[in-house]
């Protein structure tokens, strides 16, 4: 494969696994929760998923990525989760992205930036931060406009 192929299917693999996490993302709009959706991908296959339950579990931690980092965890018999990507819908928070720093995850994929509170690269730039011992490799816009109009349309019948 030349470095065009390569990139190609990559962006491929990313669409299919974004589209994984945007199907979580509804499923926590179903709840009434924020849709927001994760996956976590070790081998080329989802290990763990995860959409928001801050509400559902009345737990402030409950975001998508550490649901599914939770989940990841048990699936992997290990804290360290080295070697995965993880999917989500929205660019993490300054919380989740401290998580994903933590668990060693590889690789993030997001599809919207989070102009109020992103911390992979918007408002500050945790998961890749010199001065902390892991950083993490970002592929950011993926779906953008899927992944911002699940939100957009949530709120805007809320109003």
């Amino acid at each position: 494969m030349n470095n065009y192929e390569i990139l190609k299917y990559q962006q491929i693999k990313d669409e299919f696994f974004i589209r994984e996490a945007l199907t979580e993302a509804q499923s926590a709009a179903l709840l009434g929760e924020v849709p927001i959706g994760a996956v976590i991908v070790a081998n080329q296959e989802i290990i763990a998923r995860g959409h928001n339950l801050r509400e559902t579990l009345a737990d402030p931690t409950a975001h998508a990525e550490i649901v599914a980092l939770r989940a990841a965890a048990v699936v992997n018999g290990h804290w360290r989760l080295t070697g995965m990507t993880l999917y989500c819908t929205l660019e993490p928070c300054p919380m989740c992205a401290g998580a994903l720093v933590q668990a060693r995850i590889e690789r993030l994929v997001y599809g919207a930036a989070d102009p109020k509170a992103g911390a992979a690269g918007t408002l500050m730039n945790i998961v890749q931060d010199f001065r902390l011992n892991h950083r993490l490799k970002v592929t950011s816009g993926v779906l953008e406009l899927e992944c911002g109009q699940i939100l957009k349309d949530f709120f805007r019948n809320r109003r």
